[in-house]
């Protein structure tokens, strides 16, 4: 017995220490091949956009190639999903951008340094949660403020791009109304001939990707930016045509993240609010793929290997990554059967930058540009947008707000306003439980109960149904909703509970029942319940004086309850009643005409 407990115990370790084991017997010689193919499609697409997104992190170019590199292999191998690809995104190169820009100079080496550190940070925290199985957390976070963080964030970064897109300098760092002024009022400067090319590789975009979506855009794009430049450089002189810039041909670099008191004072609030946004991206993708694969995902392990991901990757030279959403996708299309397909791309990815990096130099910086304003334009989900608007006043409100704040606010006190913002609408709408009168209805041959307040009730008994969970901060509500309904009852003494609807009973719920009982009881009214769920019923033998509570008053069916509490009612005002809403009312006798008189 001892030896299949530690048995089991080793097995829990090694598939959490060695998560690869799980897949590994899945490799074969053809899905290898299937692998080895989505890889290498998969490196070519993460050459521009690790250029595009390091641009927007404010990071040396390089780095966001460096950043698709062996964090990719890191997550694929502790991960838990076959085809999630991590790397740097939109979401988390913006964030990073913003939070970092008020300590340092973007591109410099003290942010690059503030950028290794603040990844470290993150995949400390990610691991942590992994490791202490929280993985559930990210169900808490409202798709209405993915959704809207999505979309203020895609503005963000079309209007940090304006500057490049128009050939003009505007001062870094600016709030998104400051970015949009700051480019209006230097319209004169603007120049024909970086928005010529921007326009040129947006528009070579735009077409590939709309009739030609298995092209890879991004590098048509690019190709196509280059080449107007060089002719434009060619037939008209001189253009001053900003260029990215040659990348270093190198693999990754070492690197090491630099941790001080106020370091970690200033990173802490970001760590966090980036942690729970990158964990949010990257478990979404691997559940919708998830899905589709019929694969069953484990949510702990994907957090523990984002967690690594980015430990080590901090040590590459890679800044904070996250699942992405492209690369994930294009694996998933290209035909990835396991992991080893991402592990191909960050290896294949190295060597395309060793071939390709130097090439750079003729990049322009609107073409880059065009192709960003692309990436945002992709980023807004206009079908989920339209979709909550319409149908969820309270997802609405969460949406806009954390899409406003996101473009008015400190991008890591966005996403936990929204996330605090869902948190509260949720936590308001499980304290207002439905407290509703029930009575049979006369057109169904069976009596089902129904809510109509144009039905007659019986004299006797009211019938009261509430749905949702009794704890401490939904009594007042019920408690309020209660009197209500008693209170416009006045003659009715007895009194029916359906608890069909309730989930949950805390000590502060299973007091309050056991003290409207005692008030009822010194009214001289009967209070009964039916339909109590088996959880419900411990609480509150748990919650002490269950004695108030008689075998009597407790039923498992309505129509049991309605039947026993029927014999106990006062067969005077039954012979007088004219609405006999019950089954049982049928053996009462007529009712005698000038029954009053």
């Amino acid at each position: 017995m001892e030896e299949s407990v530690k048995s089991k115990d080793c097995r829990g370790w090694c598939s959490l220490c060695l998560p690869f084991l799980k897949w590994w017997p899945r490799v074969t010689p053809t899905t290898v091949r299937a692998d080895l193919i989505a890889g290498l499609t998969g490196a070519i697409l993460a050459l521009p956009q690790g250029v595009a997104f390091a641009t927007i992190a404010g990071m040396p170019p390089q780095y966001g190639l460096y950043a698709g590199m062996v964090p990719a292999i890191v997550a694929a191998l502790f991960g838990s999903s076959w085809q999630l690809v991590s790397g740097p995104t939109t979401a988390a190169s913006l964030v990073l951008f913003s939070s970092l820009s008020k300590y340092a100079v973007p591109g410099s080496a003290e942010y690059v340094q503030l950028a290794l550190t603040l990844t470290m940070m993150v995949g400390l925290i990610q691991l942590a949660m992994g490791l202490a199985r929280l993985g559930a957390l990210v169900n808490f976070i409202s798709h209405s403020v993915v959704v809207g963080f999505t979309a203020g964030a895609a503005l963000l970064i079309a209007t940090s791009q304006l500057k490049h897109f128009f050939g003009i300098e505007i001062p870094r760092g600016g709030h998104f109304h400051q970015t949009v002024y700051g480019v209006a009022s230097r319209w004169v400067d603007f120049n024909p001939y970086v928005v010529a090319v921007g326009l040129a590789a947006m528009i070579s975009g735009l077409l590939i990707r709309r009739f030609l979506p298995k092209v890879p855009y991004m590098i048509v794009a690019m190709l196509v930016g280059c080449g107007v430049s060089f002719g434009l450089s060619r037939f008209v002189g001189e253009t001053d045509i900003p260029m990215v810039g040659a990348l270093p041909s190198s693999l990754p670099p070492l690197s090491s993240p630099h941790f001080t008191l106020s370091t970690i004072r200033d990173l802490t609030p970001v760590a966090l609010a980036m942690t729970l946004f990158a964990l949010t991206e990257a478990v979404s993708i691997a559940r919708s793929l998830a899905v589709k694969t019929g694969q069953d995902l484990d949510g702990n392990q994907e957090f523990v290997g984002q967690g690594l991901s980015n430990m080590v990757g901090s040590f590459f030279s890679g800044y904070v990554s996250t699942g992405s959403f492209n690369r994930s996708g294009l694996n998933f299309q290209a035909g990835a059967k396991t992991p080893l397909a991402a592990i191909f791309a960050g290896a294949l990815l190295m060597v395309v930058v060793l071939l390709v990096a130097p090439y750079a130099l003729y990049l322009p910086n609107g073409a880059m540009a065009g192709i960003l304003f692309l990436v945002a334009w992709g980023l807004i989900d206009f079908h989920h947008i339209k979709r909550i608007l319409k149908t969820s006043r309270a997802d609405s409100v969460i949406l806009v707000v954390t899409f406003l704040a996101t473009l008015f606010l400190e991008l890591e006190f966005a996403i936990l306003f929204g996330v605090m913002l869902s948190l509260l609408l949720y936590l308001n709408q499980t304290s207002h439980p439905r407290v509703l009168s029930r009575v049979p209805d006369p057109h169904h041959p069976l009596r089902t109960f129904v809510t109509n307040p144009s039905l007659p009730e019986c004299p006797q008994l009211k019938i009261v149904r509430i749905d949702g969970s009794l704890f401490f901060g939904a009594i007042n509500h019920v408690q309020e909703q209660l009197r209500q309904l008693f209170r416009a009852s006045s003659e009715q003494k007895n009194f029916l509970l359906i608890f069909a609807g309730v989930n949950f009973v805390d000590m502060a719920g299973a007091d309050f029942i056991v003290d409207l009982i005692k008030k009822e009881q010194e009214k001289g009214e009967k209070l009964y319940f039916c339909e109590i769920k088996k959880p419900v019923l411990d609480a509150l033998q748990q919650g002490g004086e269950w004695d108030v509570l008689s075998a009597d008053t407790i039923f498992e069916l309505k129509n049991e309850a309605v039947a026993a509490i029927f014999k106990r009612l006062d067969r005077d005002i039954c012979a007088r009643c004219q609405a006999r809403i019950f089954l049982e009312c049928r053996e009462l006798p007529a009712v005698r005409e000038n029954a009053n008189a």
